[in-house]
């Protein structure tokens, strides 16, 4: 029996680069559908993740919050890895099959750009419905302060912050995705994404797609019902605007998770594994 058997990094390292090859062969409906999943997915995590820490912190404190923030947020990469999507984030990774030269330059952009997109998509039609919800009213409005907070902060980082942080998630979601890849049955791929995710997530680290729900949210409660908003009474709601959402969080926090995702992990496991052989 294969139960909770895990590969060897040397297999996980083929097995990559293979499903990286192949990603660049996927018909670019099925690429784009499975890019709507994943931002909607990732999304999903980010909604039990606000919802849960929403009050936790007065009496668990600011590390358990965290962590439990983190742990309820890797049901997006549980749902991308088990139920299938294509996330940009994971495929980062396709760095290795670039190296081998089995993927070339322009395949390895167009996938990015595809799924970035469609990825971007999916996080803003979920954004669309939770806002319709009203789901941020719920806890006497408790959750939509919440989400404003958590916006807030995203887009106060300075630049440079902002890349450190991506290179240091895409390394933790990266690793998720290639112990997953080397899991021959779902419940050791839930079980090992759950830890780097809780990780990234606890430390404050930022993931791109995940900030595609998170600002967008906060955003949309902003602008939509400003009545809410003010009496949210958040500081610096003033910094939340959609340009700062764009040049201060998504664009160094996207170049922060390409550089962790396909250099830090993709590029060293292809020297590691793949180069001499």
């Amino acid at each position: 029996m294969n139960i909770h058997k895990m590969l060897i990094p040397q297999e996980i390292a083929e097995i990559a680069e293979a499903i990286g090859i192949k990603k660049t062969r996927m018909p670019f409906v099925k690429m784009a559908c499975l890019s709507i999943l994943a931002g909607a997915f990732i999304s999903f995590g980010a909604i039990f993740m606000t919802g849960t820490i929403t009050g936790t912190s007065a009496f668990l404190g600011f590390g358990l919050t965290k962590l439990i923030g983190g742990i309820v947020f890797s049901l997006g990469l549980i749902l991308v890895v088990v139920a299938g999507a294509e996330l940009f984030t994971g495929n980062s990774l396709m760095t290795m099959g670039w190296a081998s030269k089995k993927i070339s330059t322009s395949e390895l952009l167009r996938n990015w750009m595809i799924v970035y997109c469609f990825n971007f998509i999916g996080a803003l039609g979920t954004v669309l419905l939770m806002f319709f919800s009203q789901q941020y009213t719920f806890a006497a409005g408790a959750i939509g302060t919440t989400a404003l907070t958590i916006a807030v902060g995203k887009v106060s980082l300075g630049f440079v912050q902002a890349i450190a942080l991506g290179i240091l998630c895409n390394i933790f979601v990266c690793l998720a995705v290639w112990m997953a890849m080397g899991a021959t049955d779902i419940l050791g791929k839930i079980v090992v994404i759950v830890a780097p995710i809780s990780a990234f997530v606890a430390a404050g680290f930022e993931h791109s797609i995940a900030n595609m729900y998170f600002i967008p949210m906060g955003l949309a409660i902003k602008y939509f019902d400003p009545t809410f908003a003010a009496s949210a009474n958040v500081l610096g709601l003033e910094k939340l605007t959609i340009q700062s959402f764009l040049l201060n969080n998504l664009l160094p926090v996207t170049i922060g998770n390409i550089i962790g995702g396909g250099l830090f992990i993709g590029l060293i496991y292809w020297v590691a594994y793949i180069r001499d052989n």
